[in-house]
């Protein structure tokens, strides 16, 4: 019987904590994705950074390989299912596979629901409800393989928004798209407990985060004539009970608790770091 790999909680080593876990970030080229990509490897993992934006992408990665990291970056395009296998095929014949999943590729639409096309919509569906499903699809039979070698199975993590919790005006295509990954995170929990695979599947809730969403969603604001951009971003910072946006590294800290075993008894489960603003 193999044995488990077990994190040392007295090991005062942050590396050890996800040491030798192969992890794909998608949309991991900047803001959370890149964020998440840092603190994974900061932990230990093999990272491989998956995106359409290969600058960047490549960028990134070659400053976490100069910090001593293991990282690649591969060209994926999470509306494919022919990238999506192409990707997890690459992974595990490089690295002999996967355990650890992060599906935060996504983008925004700020727009009333009556001005949406719906070539628009199905757009925005695409990236952040396909390219999960997808993800899911593929990697969870790649990470059931290796699970078994770690205490708390592997991990797959799936950015949701506090707009999947609640809902807010000119973002109905964004609260469809985040609340059906928040259900879909639960429906592929169960499903993996149910076959016995040790594949644990939770989603990530997070408020507004100071990345270039947070600047489309600034922007849109003015250009619908809510104020100006000092008075929005003002505005957005008070929608949070604590008085700010998110940090990406907050975030990213969240990926790495789900991703280890330290949430080794959370699956189906919903994190929510949003400043207070779904306690509303």
């Amino acid at each position: 019987m193999t044995p488990l790999i077990l994190w040392n909680q007295e090991d005062p080593q942050p590396m050890q904590k996800l040491a030798g876990r192969v992890t794909l970030v998608t949309g991991g080229a900047r803001g959370i994705g890149a964020a998440s990509a840092r603190a994974l490897a900061e932990a230990g993992a093999v990272v491989v950074v998956g995106d359409l934006l290969e600058a960047e992408g490549g960028q990134l990665v070659e400053s976490l390989v100069a910090a001593g990291a293991q990282a690649h970056f591969l060209r994926h395009d999470v509306r494919e299912e022919s990238s999506w296998q192409a990707v997890v095929q690459a992974i595990e014949e490089r690295w002999g596979g996967l355990d650890i999943l992060l599906n935060n590729a996504g983008v925004f639409l700020f727009k009333l629901l009556t001005e949406t096309s719906l070539e628009e919509f199905r757009a925005l569906q695409a990236v952040n409800v396909e390219g999960v499903f997808l993800g899911l699809k593929t990697a969870i039979p790649a990470i059931a393989k290796r699970a078994p070698l770690w205490a708390g199975g592997g991990s797959i993590i799936n950015v949701s928004s506090v707009m999947g919790l609640v809902g807010h005006s000119h973002v109905v295509p964004y609260n469809a798209s985040k609340g059906a990954v928040r259900l879909m995170t639960k429906g592929a929990a169960l499903e993996c407990a149910h076959l016995g695979l040790k594949v644990r599947v939770n989603s990530l809730h997070p408020g507004i985060v100071e990345t270039q969403i947070a600047g489309q969603i600034v922007k849109a604001m003015v250009d619908e004539g809510w104020g100006e951009i000092p008075e929005i971003e003002a505005l957005t910072a008070r929608m949070h009970p604590l008085g700010r946006l998110a940090l990406p590294t907050e975030i990213a800290a969240a990926v790495v608790f789900l991703a280890s075993d330290d949430a080794a008894f959370m699956t189906g489960s919903e994190l929510v770091v949003d400043g207070g603003l779904s306690a509303q």
